[in-house]
């Protein structure tokens, strides 16, 4: 049975109610924060910009010369943690992710206050300057760093160190990929920005606990959207 405007109101109400961490700065992450709600309100939406690379954009994606150690530092110099997105034309999973996922305002607007996020295409000729200084084009980069599918997105550690890593797997905190929903794609970007992996390293665990919490957040709006009903 369709919800009524009134019901519909009312969950939005609270959703948005829990949803003020949309306002939270970068550097609250690195405070240590207590951790933001579990979700957020999914409008107004947020419409992906299709490229002439025939790519999905998102308007805040990082546009630099592609010096992955300079952005870094620059990511690191806003407050916010570098990620780094492979997608290629075509892939229906990079679709879900830009039309599905960060299309949720309450996602998109959590990514892009928290992370520098670079958006590549696996196919690419654009020259990057990889993390030891090497230059290759984002095909070869791909092929470097072992990114077999698409969309992937690789998540960098809070500091690099002096010295040219011998691998961007000694970078990296960890890696996402293929078509996962909206609940896992913004667990796993809090996971990241509010360093819970540092204390436990099981994401399964984490993502349990928030599934959890936006059960009982819907619970409770259906019930206050039903009480209201009745009143």
């Amino acid at each position: 049975m369709p919800l009524s405007v009134t019901t519909r109101a009312t969950i939005f109400a609270i959703l948005l109610t829990f949803a003020g961490f949309v306002a939270l700065a970068p550097s609250a992450a690195r405070a240590g924060s207590a951790l933001p709600p579990a979700i957020g309100p999914s409008e107004p939406r947020v419409a992906p910009v299709l490229g002439d690379d025939h790519l999905y954009h998102q308007k805040w994606f990082v546009q630099s010369f592609l010096n992955l150690r300079e952005d870094f530092a620059d990511a690191k110099a806003s407050g916010r943690r570098l990620a780094v997105i492979f997608e290629q034309r075509g892939c229906g999973y990079c679709t879900k992710m830009h039309k599905e996922v960060l299309s949720e305002r309450y996602i998109n607007d959590f990514v892009r206050e928290h992370f520098a996020v670079i958006q590549l295409n696996l196919w690419g000729d654009r020259e990057i300057t990889d993390f030891d200084g090497r230059v290759l084009t984002e095909k070869k980069l791909a092929e470097r760093w072992g990114i077999l599918f698409t969309p992937t997105i690789v998540f960098l550690k809070e500091d690099l160190g002096p010295a040219p890593a011998a691998s961007v797997r000694d970078l990296e905190v960890l890696r996402m990929g293929l078509g996962i929903g909206p609940g896992t794609f913004y667990d796993m970007f809090t996971w990241i920005a509010f360093k819970v992996y540092k204390r436990d390293r099981n994401f399964q665990r984490f993502h349990l606990a928030r599934y959890e919490e936006r059960k009982a957040l819907a619970e409770k709006a259906a019930k206050a959207g039903a009480q209201t009903e009745t009143d």
